[in-house]
């Protein structure tokens, strides 16, 4: 496991999500304070609070906009640039881990109470949660980010 793995599972280990856990190993490289990082992303664990779209996922594209963002009027090639990039992430992700969102990665609808009682009694969380937290790290270490 690399250190920004371990990092970022230690910081999932703290109550924070899963998107909070992988843009903040990365944010320093691109300009943004940790606290920052942790403020922006805290609504995207659980998938949006939904079981939609995984954290761990939400989180990569965070930093793929910190560095890849289109942020110029008009520049169209960057804006390309970077839904390209994430296009690419998100179809890796998929290929790695069979789906990018919370509901299919966990076999489980965690916006129940049910499916949450499921995924706690399980303990995916602690488990399938940390795996994606360290695929998608993984990824963005591996695509040079």
């Amino acid at each position: 496991m690399s250190l920004k793995q371990e990092s970022a599972v230690d910081i999932f280990s703290k109550n924070f999500n899963c998107a909070q856990s992988v843009i903040s190993v990365f944010c320093d490289k691109y300009g943004m304070d940790k606290e920052t990082a942790l403020k922006i992303s805290g609504g995207l664990g659980g998938g949006f609070r939904s079981g939609d779209i995984c954290g761990a996922v939400s989180g990569a594209v965070l930093v793929i906009g910190l560095k890849y963002g289109h942020c110029i009027e008009g520049d169209l090639d960057m804006k390309r640039n970077c839904n390209s990039k994430t296009i690419e992430f998100l179809n890796e992700f998929r290929a790695q881990n069979k789906a990018i969102t919370c509901r299919d990665i966990l076999q489980c609808d965690i916006s129940t109470p049910e499916g949450m009682e499921e995924a706690r009694s399980k303990n995916l969380f602690k488990t399938v949660c940390v795996d994606m937290v360290k695929s998608a790290v993984s990824m963005l270490e591996k695509s040079g980010y």
